[in-house]
């Protein structure tokens, strides 16, 4: 639940942030000297393009999470089998045995969403955040029945 709070109040501060970038924007836009207008332009598509990649994390965040109470749902997530330092960050070469693993559940069955979304927490476990969003992001796309993307390879 604290995760869901932090992302959310990071979200409304964002959104907080392009409301008055935007206002800003409009603002050198409404002045109408070539240079301000210009300038307004530039600035009114930074919140653009921040609103567009909130709008896509929160989208994957919440159907990675769909899946995640699905998968609990059938008691198949899996179980934290990794080491830890002292300190309590995951020790590498546990993160990479149970990557193996995964990784070869994966090859067996890789029609299988259910095993893409393991894939993608051992590699998030491996500290590969692309390679765990890519891996998620087929487990998305195979669950919902949608084209899969094709850059991931187990």
């Amino acid at each position: 639940m604290g995760a869901r709070l932090s992302y959310a109040a990071s979200a409304v501060a964002l959104v907080f942030y392009f409301v008055l970038v935007g206002d800003r924007g409009v603002l050198l836009i409404a002045d109408g000297r070539p240079v301000t207008v210009a300038f307004g332009v530039a600035v009114l598509v930074l919140p653009l393009i921040g609103a567009w990649f909130l709008w896509h994390t929160t989208q994957f965040a919440r159907h990675a999470g769909r899946l995640g109470r699905e998968l609990e749902a059938e008691g198949g997530l899996p179980v934290d089998e990794l080491k830890r330092t002292p300190s309590g960050r995951i020790d590498r070469d546990s993160a990479d045995e149970v990557f193996a693993k995964r990784r070869a559940e994966t090859e067996a069955a890789p029609d299988d969403w259910r095993n893409w979304f393991r894939l993608a927490i051992a590699y998030f476990d491996a500290r590969d955040t692309p390679r765990a969003r890519k891996a998620m992001q087929r487990a998305i796309a195979l669950h919902d029945g949608k084209d899969v993307p094709q850059d991931v390879t187990v």
